[in-house]
């Protein structure tokens, strides 16, 4: 099966803000970006344009929605689609204290037959694409046949594409951080899961780091999504329309220039009041490993908070890193 997103970023709370997406989008204009987490609940009640705002440039677009009822759910859903996202995603895989108290996110996992509800509530409620992403397993409920008889409930509904993070979680004695590093990444399961649903489309989540690997999951499923290496490592995304998406050239090879590309939207942003840490803090690591890049976080984590801080910061934060030596790294 040929998917046409490939490569996707992982919804991520407070990471995948608006700010960020904007950046990422420079770099890469194919991969699938998602929205962080937003609870039905909150999209009905809430600032709309603080929740769900966007610019333009960041389609194609996803906007995960938590939550377990699936009149609600499917109200969130046609919101979403009429601030124009290209396709809603409901979350069955965040294990925070705050979605056990709502019984959402991966808790749903022991309940099929309601993110099939959901699912279906959705799909009738809008014409853009519903999706779901969950868990390999949680709690003791983690067999390879507790996975495939929830992904076998829900595509009933006619929900086609499901996105497995490979790990389980625990809901009692790991914190969220933790459930995101120690249950360990059982890759086979999603890949059997491929094998034993074709006509579904499989993507995997979780730890990919390189473009090895990328490659590698790629053997077994129709697409990964990379979560925290988007983040601690945003250039690996430099190269993916071209690797990819089989597209010619990539929008940018050097760091330099896709921050500079970055000044328009920050004066655009600084007019608005939006102070300039709130995106400076999605690009520290941009430079990691490289000659500069200490300074680099150093300068950006000072002056980006103070009052009135604006492009300039960013330019003097750039003067700090030779412009070789990120070039030479980039290609």
């Amino acid at each position: 099966m040929s998917f046409k997103y490939p490569i996707s970023v992982a919804p991520m709370m407070a990471r995948t803000d608006r700010h960020f997406r904007y950046f990422l989008r420079l770099l890469t204009r194919r991969t699938l970006l998602y929205s962080e987490m937003v609870v039905y609940q909150a999209i009905e009640h809430g600032d709309r344009d603080y929740l769900l705002g966007y610019d333009e440039s960041e389609h194609p677009l996803v906007l995960q929605l938590g939550g377990d009822d699936p009149e609600g759910l499917a109200r969130a859903a046609r919101i979403a689609q009429d601030w124009g996202y290209d396709e809603v995603n409901l979350n069955v895989g965040c294990p925070s204290d705050r979605v056990q108290s709502g019984n959402f996110g991966v808790c749903l996992m022991k309940e099929p037959d309601t993110v099939a509800r959901c699912i279906e509530a959705m799909m009738k409620a809008v014409d853009i694409p519903v999706t779901v992403k969950h868990r390999i397993g949680v709690d003791d409920l983690d067999a390879y046949d507790d996975m495939a008889n929830f992904v076998e409930v829900v595509r009933q509904t006619g929900c086609d594409r499901f996105t497995v993070h490979a790990r389980k979680a625990w809901l009692k004695g790991l914190s969220p951080k933790e459930n995101r590093n120690i249950p360990p990444l059982r890759y086979e399961d999603v890949y059997r899961l491929k094998t034993d649903f074709p006509e579904l489309i499989v993507e995997i989540n979780g730890g990919v780091k390189t473009h090895d690997e990328i490659r590698e999951h790629l053997k077994h499923v129709d697409a990964v999504m990379i979560g925290r290496a988007a983040y601690d490592d945003p250039f690996l995304f430099a190269e993916m329309d071209s690797r990819y998406f089989d597209e010619t050239s990539d929008p940018y090879t050097d760091r330099h220039s896709a921050i500079e590309a970055m000044y328009p939207y920050i004066e655009a942003q600084r007019s608005k009041d939006v102070r300039l840490s709130h995106i400076t803090r999605h690009l520290l690591a941009l430079f990691n490993g490289m000659p500069g890049a200490r300074r680099w976080r150093r300068h950006l984590s000072e002056n980006a908070v103070k009052e009135g801080a604006g492009v300039e910061v960013l330019q003097q934060a750039l003067a700090l890193v030779p412009r070789e030596e990120a070039t030479a790294a980039a290609i």
